[in-house]
């Protein structure tokens, strides 16, 4: 017996399984080019409302018996009034706003408000007015309103700084040519899933790129990319709130993330959720991914359209093999760009409140591998110039090498009682640091094993971290917060 079938439609979602959840208030956006707008107070707050109703194209009228001097100084913008407002003054106003002086005068100005059709807001008396006004994120053409439905503004503007910091300066100049070529581009393409995919491309474009093209170049933009991009972006240390803006946009953006294996969870997680996510983890001493295949598979991604990100622990230009990748991608004629991330060091030396380059001990920093391609101690370091007491020298990768790298220091000149520290997972919840003098660095390095990267830092700037006398001392691991998606 065959089984029952049936056509595809539509389903109705039971009211009990709704899928807007109940809202405390409706966003809602005005057009008031061009409209009346009233606004009744003295002080700042009702300036601020005026220059608000001002910026958005209202004529705004202001009723000001003793106007301060944040009103008086818009008075270009604005029309003002030296006197109290009146019922009249409202008529034919289609947004009216008071900073009242009590209860009773908020009350009398919505009514007043409310019998000519104005929609009324009552400044920090919002069971007075229609609507309140929220925090605003202004990119204009793109507005963003934040409200908490007057339960915690502070918190509604400490959303909108974060907001701020997420959304380049320059989406607003992106906005407004997308205004532009709307119509034009209906016409150029003229199915929806062609014009979805230029907008998806045009979306993605403007939070990559920091000017916008001409209308004439954007209209000439196929919907899909015939070759993709490649970005090489630094994750940091490790702390999710350590990488940089351009770096968590470009995450944002992506279709692909090629990562190591030492980048964190938390850095992770600010990625797009729709982005594939692919481990090419290099580690000394175990099992890794080979070079060429990282770079055949980025420039693979990218000849798909993808747009690309490998995401590289720390700074992509400090020991992450970064030349070798843009070479192999330019030479392929796939367009790569660079997102600088906190290197190590950097990280080490703010976690450990030290000047690398404290002028009373030092006047250089060195950056240098503790290990040669080989795995073993370079040979072909300037290890006289290492040796220079005056010098603050970061060693990364030198876990396993470090004593005999401590050992060529002290041949060289270098003296065994140099204050030293290794840190392992820095920046990390796993974070853990040995203090000591050079001659114990071995010791110190097996004491912190080999489970996490390691960096090593050498020289007089060291100094003072805990070590009494002379001896090796442990410092507990130290509690780093970790941080999940923004909201």
């Amino acid at each position: 017996m065959g089984s029952a079938s049936r056509k595809p439609a539509d389903v109705t979602i039971p009211q009990a399984g709704r899928r807007i959840a109940p809202l405390a208030v409706l966003p809602l956006f005005i057009d008031l080019h061009g409209k009346r707008a009233v606004v009744a107070g003295n002080d700042a707050p009702a300036a601020w409302k005026a220059e608000l109703l001002a910026a958005a194209g209202a004529r705004v009228e202001v009723f000001a018996p003793q106007p301060g001097a944040e009103l008086l100084a818009l008075q270009d913008n604005i029309a003002m009034h030296m006197r109290a407002w009146q019922p009249g003054d409202l008529a034919g106003a289609v947004m009216a706003v008071i900073d009242a002086a009590d209860e009773q005068e908020a009350a009398a100005f919505h009514a007043a408000a409310r019998s000519v059709g104005a929609i009324c807001s009552a400044i920090d008396r919002p069971g007075h007015g229609d609507v309140q006004f929220g925090s605003i994120v202004n990119r204009s053409p793109l507005v963003i309103g934040i409200s908490t439905d007057g339960a915690a503004p502070v918190l509604a503007q400490a959303v909108r700084r974060r907001i701020e910091t997420l959304l380049p300066a320059t989406l607003g100049a992106w906005a407004a040519a997308a205004k532009r070529i709307r119509a034009s581009l209906a016409a150029r393409l003229p199915t929806s899933t062609q014009r979805r995919a230029f907008w998806q491309r045009f979306a993605e474009r403007a939070f990559l790129e920091p000017m916008v093209p001409s209308d004439a170049d954007l209209l000439r933009m196929p919907p899909q990319a015939a070759t993709g991009h490649v970005t090489l972006v630094g994750a940091g240390p490790g702390d999710a709130e350590l990488l940089t803006l351009k770096g968590m946009r470009a995450l944002q953006a992506a279709d692909a993330i090629l990562f190591d294996d030492l980048v964190s969870d938390g850095v992770l997680e600010l990625a797009r959720r729709e982005a594939r996510r692919m481990m090419v983890g290099k580690r000394g001493g175990r099992a890794s991914c080979r070079q060429d295949d990282i770079n055949a598979l980025m420039i693979k991604l990218a000849r798909q359209g993808k747009r690309v990100v490998r995401l590289k622990s720390g700074d992509p230009m400090v020991f992450g093999r970064a030349g070798e990748e843009i070479a192999a991608l330019q030479a392929q004629g796939i367009p790569v760009d660079v997102v600088p991330g906190i290197t190590a060091a950097v990280a080490a030396a703010s976690r450990l409140g030290v000047s690398l380059t404290h002028r009373e001990a030092a006047h250089s920093v060195r950056f240098v591998t503790g290990h040669s391609r080989q795995g073993g101690l370079p040979q072909d370091l300037d290890w006289r110039g290492l040796a220079d007491p005056e010098t603050s020298l970061m060693v990364y990768m030198g876990g396993r090498t470090g004593g005999a790298f401590a050992a060529r220091l002290i041949a060289e000149g270098l003296s065994p009682a140099t204050p030293v520290v290794a840190l392992a997972a820095v920046s990390r919840p796993e974070e853990a640091r040995w203090v000591g003098r050079l001659d114990n660095l071995a010791e110190g390095l097996d004491s912190l094993g080999n489970e996490q990267p390691v960096l090593v830092g050498i020289g007089r700037v060291f100094d003072g971290l805990g070590a009494a006398a002379g001896t090796p001392q442990e410092i507990q691991p130290v509690e780093t917060p970790r941080y999940g998606r923004l909201a």
